[in-house]
């Protein structure tokens, strides 16, 4: 059993915690996309039950964090309590490649006010989403995207894995990517992202014995929602996925 001063101090930290989330920032969109014949893209940031202040950016990786020829105005504003602010993002005109979607990341970051008394947690909030940023002009489309995707069973010896390679020019986003067969399904990857050109490759363990596997994925698409896509795979042998009649 803990202390009583421990289990004191934890349930105020949990009662901090629980206030500060009530107040918390969020954006109106999950992803934005920014389409290349236009100088902006628009998202609006919505406040909870106090007022703050927010602090807005853009940058190209996590790892990275480097500059983007992006301008985010205003990078400060005070939000009301209950009320919203709307965020403009701004492209130079050049620096970003013409011949292929980019993805590049969106900061909004709380800065919560001078707390009123001494011993006060105060939790600053950031909310990161991706901006894919599309060319003018650029061939094809996102939303047919995910039906070009090449999937593939490959084995090595002992070991099996499912490939997929990316030829279209778009992004594409994916969950709950599984493979079935008989009564057995493994979950390959909860999510991903592939980006043009690229391949990806994700270790099968459990239905390494089958020569022929069903394929199911969700693709996530420009609005945030989820379009489910099937296959059927065999060893060796590539296929693309065609989407399914349902949708989330």
């Amino acid at each position: 059993m803990l202390p009583r001063s421990i289990a004191a101090g934890l349930g105020l930290l949990t009662l901090l915690m629980a206030t500060q989330a009530g107040a918390s920032i969020s954006l109106s969109a999950t992803r934005i996309v920014f389409d290349g014949e236009h100088k902006e893209a628009n998202i609006t940031v919505r406040n909870g039950n106090q007022d703050v202040l927010i602090q807005s950016w853009v940058d190209t990786s996590d790892a990275q964090a480097s500059a983007a020829p992006f301008a985010v105005t205003p990078p400060l504003a005070r939000i009301f309590a209950k009320e919203q602010q709307l965020l403009r993002i701004l492209y130079q005109g050049s620096g970003m490649p013409a011949d292929r979607e980019s993805v590049i990341w969106l900061n909004v970051q709380e800065i919560p006010q001078a707390a009123a008394s001494d011993n006060t947690l105060q939790l600053a909030v950031r909310q990161r989403i991706k901006i894919f940023f599309r060319p003018a002009g650029l061939p094809g489309s996102a939303l047919s995207a995910p039906a070009q995707l090449e999937w593939q069973l490959q084995k090595r010896g002992a070991e099996s894995w499912l490939s997929v390679k990316n030829p279209t020019l778009y992004h594409v986003s994916m969950a709950d990517i599984k493979l079935q067969a008989g009564q057995q399904t493994e979950l390959a990857a909860d999510s991903t992202m592939i980006a043009p050109g690229a391949e990806k490759q994700f270790s099968v363990k459990q239905l390494g014995g089958y020569e022929t596997v069903q394929l199911s994925f969700s693709s996530i698409n420009d609005y945030g929602a989820q379009d489910k896509y099937t296959a059927q795979l065999s060893t060796r042998l590539t296929a693309k996925a065609t989407e399914a009649r349902t949708r989330q």
